[in-house]
């Protein structure tokens, strides 16, 4: 199976991951795209919803009440602080764009209906994680300090030529508190656009051994295994991360060939 996938620019709400129609159960994304002026209606369905914005400023319309000018960039490169809205189930909206706009859709199935939520720059958590050879600066957008009960997204800026993420993670076996049952998708960017990554993916029994060469505007599936990412020199490399699974979190384990790594 081939668990990338790549986004064209196209106006209006571009679906790339459905659940049914990928290799995930429990997580979508899809990118909105809009000009100037430009209009997007949207209804979450069964499903709690996150709006990242990656590029611009809207505004969001929803029964009476409206938000006005969303968004503190141009590109994800200027701000690790990303402005984002979030939505319950079972809610309509309107994305009116004030300039160019391009906003990452990440959302999942939920029982619980709560109450939107604009979340502004002020409100995301910046942390460095790991050292040099495998540092990157991470931010928490969603996750349980916000509405949002089943979504955990944030954003990652990779050190150049590090790696990420390492040693190799999983999530995708039940036993709390190391570890939860959670389904991912990394969403990469580039500055300059023509930069790439190597995406790692594998499995400990072998039916998984992938390595992707994501370039921009490309994403990975992690419906299981092990993952790790590298980022090339010369290149500021990003990548959204959205999870889904039992719980909100890092609840996540090594992989024990390479976990003495973080104890060195």
């Amino acid at each position: 199976m081939n668990f990338k996938k790549s986004y064209q620019k196209s106006i209006g709400y571009t679906p790339i991951c459905k659940i049914g129609e990928c290799s995930l159960k429990r997580l979508e994304f899809g990118i909105i795209e809009l000009e100037p002026g430009g209009v997007q209606e949207f209804d979450t369905g069964d499903k709690e919803t996150a709006f990242i914005m990656l590029e611009g400023h809207c505004n969001v319309s929803f029964e009476d009440t409206c938000w006005e000018n969303i968004g503190n960039r141009n590109t994800v490169f200027e701000n690790r602080r990303a402005e984002s809205f979030y939505m319950p189930k079972e809610q309509t909206l309107q994305i009116e764009a004030r300039d160019h706009v391009k906003i990452a859709v990440c959302a999942t199935p939920v029982q619980e209906k709560t109450k939107p939520q604009v979340l502004r720059e002020d409100h995301v958590v910046l942390k460095l994680l790991g050292e040099v050879p495998y540092q990157r600066e991470t931010s928490f957008i969603i996750d349980e300090n916000s509405n949002a009960k089943v979504l955990t997204i944030g954003e990652a800026y990779v050190t150049e030529g590090n790696w990420a993420g390492f040693p190799p993670h999983k999530h995708d076996v039940d036993n709390m508190p190391t570890e939860c049952i959670a389904e991912e998708i990394y969403y990469f960017l580039f500055d300059p656009k023509q930069g790439f990554a190597v995406q790692c993916l594998y499995t400990s029994d072998g039916s998984v051994e992938e390595a992707y060469r994501v370039k921009n505007d490309e994403l990975v599936e992690f419906p299981y295994g092990y993952h790790t990412t590298v980022a090339t020199p010369g290149y500021a490399t990003y990548f959204l991360w959205l999870m889904a699974g039992d719980y909100q979190g890092f609840n996540r384990s090594s992989d024990p060939e390479h976990a003495w790594i973080e104890n060195r």
